[in-house]
């Protein structure tokens, strides 16, 4: 059976008003018109809804016994088709999945974590490690913000470029490169490096850049982390090349020494990502305008 669902809302029109004038008023359509409504809802139900008593038409039992049905299924019929938009933080109470790069978590998820406690206390984040293999989080709703140096290509994926940042060496204190007057691209590559990969790799764009220049760099090892990279850095002369804010966020301390990278290497990225199924949610576009202001701090 082919339903119409405009008949409800004549249905709940004529119980509320119980006239056909009425409720042709209130639905702003011409009495002829809410008569024949009335009429297709009579064929339906097989009941008379509204009966004629002297001047006034009376519900019939039936009529009454569905008023309230009809009128709360009309409600969450209207609640689907036209949602309200209004955010009401004080009562939130929803779980966001974040999965950023971890020295953006260190850098920008505090300040984060404060925005969203001040105004909504019933929101919690859960921020995620990254895989070493790209995964469809976003995209089967597993995650609902990233954060990281990938600008995401697919389509249904929606990426804003929030901030930038140079990159700088990593050494520590005592290391060699400290106590020359200038960190030449020469020393830099002749000197051992450490890099940061969570898929492990031991060459990136860095190789490239100074491969136009005619030289190479010994890489010994790869980590995950920057975290892990400065622990070895802190212990050995190796050298961390990683981006600025992010080192001075998470390196920060006497055993750690920052140095200009002696390479024209374009600035690192970040790069906020999410699935287009919450471009209208307005609980995300809050969260989204939070997390946007939180990881401008990775720009100096």
């Amino acid at each position: 059976m082919h339903l119409d669902l405009n008949l409800l809302a004549a249905l709940d029109a004529l119980l509320e008003e119980g006239s056909v004038a009425g409720a042709a008023e209130r639905m702003h359509v011409t009495a002829p018109a809410m008569s024949r409504s009335l009429g297709r809802i009579r064929r339906t139900t097989g009941d008379q809804i509204l009966v004629r008593t002297g001047r006034t038409m009376t519900p019939t039992p039936y009529a009454l016994s569905v008023r309230e049905q009809v009128h709360e299924l009309l409600r969450q019929v209207q609640g689907v088709l036209a949602p309200s938009r209004e955010l009401d933080l004080a009562t939130l109470d929803r779980t966001f999945t974040l999965r950023w790069h971890d020295s953006l978590v260190a850098l920008a998820g505090p300040a984060l974590l404060t925005a969203v406690r001040d105004r909504a206390p019933g929101v919690r984040l859960r921020f995620i490690a990254e895989s070493s293999t790209d995964t469809p989080g976003l995209r089967r709703g597993e995650v609902d913000l990233e954060a990281n140096a990938s600008r995401p290509t697919a389509a249904d994926l929606r990426a804003e470029r929030v901030a930038e940042t140079r990159h700088v060496l990593a050494v520590r204190r005592d290391h060699p490169l400290t106590r020359v007057q200038t960190v030449t691209a020469a020393r830099y590559a002749a000197a051992e490096h450490i890099t940061v990969s969570r898929r492990g790799r031991l060459a990136n764009a860095l190789d490239d850049t100074l491969a136009r220049l005619g030289l190479t760099r010994r890489v010994v090892a790869a980590v995950p982390t920057e975290a892990a990279a400065f622990a070895f850095a802190r212990e050995s002369d190796l050298v961390v090349t990683v981006p600025e804010a992010t080192a001075r966020a998470t390196a920060a301390g006497p055993d750690l020494a920052l140095l200009p990278l002696p390479l024209d290497l374009p600035p690192a990225p970040v790069y906020l990502s999410w699935h287009q199924r919450h471009d209208t949610d307005p609980a995300h576009a809050w969260l989204r305008d939070l997390a946007r202001a939180a990881l401008t701090q990775v720009s100096p």
